[in-house]
């Protein structure tokens, strides 16, 4: 499985790459209503890195309108993520691979997650870093509250992927071309 996850991750890579090249068009529109569909709750975004698309306008936005926002924090290799508060004016360091993070911890349990990733399917499956560290903090959550996941994306990272048992499935992928609501999962 490896191998094809390998193959995966490098042609969804290098339609990520071209795609963030093109810019992410109406994305943040499409995110903020998806986002906003939901009752106001604790919304964990990301500190975009490399080609992802770039979630920041939208925490401004939602920041904006007094929504509290906090972003993953890696605390240790195969451990779910903790999060921590975020506000446009905290003050962040360099966290792992590149992330920055805030400089110090105000640690909650998101109850809406914006989800990045290398590439998914339409049946909200999703191909991460290969850290699993999303998939460990969903079903952490997801065991204590309900919890959302919005996959946020580029319309060009959608590609057919092989699920493991440990993957959790995203509940609506949002691209800049709109929002992708995936079947609903029986039992």
């Amino acid at each position: 499985m490896s191998d094809i996850k390998s193959d995966q991750r490098k042609r969804a890579f290098a339609a990520r790459k071209v795609a963030h090249a093109d810019g992410q068009g109406d994305a943040t529109q499409h995110l903020l209503a998806e986002v906003l569909r939901q009752p106001p709750g604790i919304i964990a975004a990301y500190m975009p890195i490399r080609t992802e698309i770039d979630t920041m306008p939208a925490m401004l936005a939602l920041a904006g309108m007094g929504h509290v926002i906090c972003v993953p924090v890696i605390v240790a290799k195969a451990q779910p993520l903790e999060f921590h508060v975020w506000t446009p004016d905290t003050p962040m360091i360099a966290g792992p691979f590149g992330a920055q993070i805030p400089a110090k911890a105000e640690v909650v349990q998101p109850d809406t997650l914006i989800v990045p990733l290398v590439a998914y399917d339409e049946t909200g499956n999703r191909l991460g870093y290969g850290g699993g560290f999303y998939d460990r903090s969903l079903e952490r959550l997801r065991a204590m509250k309900p919890v959302r996941a919005i996959g946020f994306a580029f319309a060009q990272q959608q590609m057919p992927l092989a699920p493991e048992p440990t993957d959790q499935r995203l509940d609506v992928i949002v691209t800049q071309r709109g929002s992708l609501a995936p079947p609903a999962v029986n039992g």
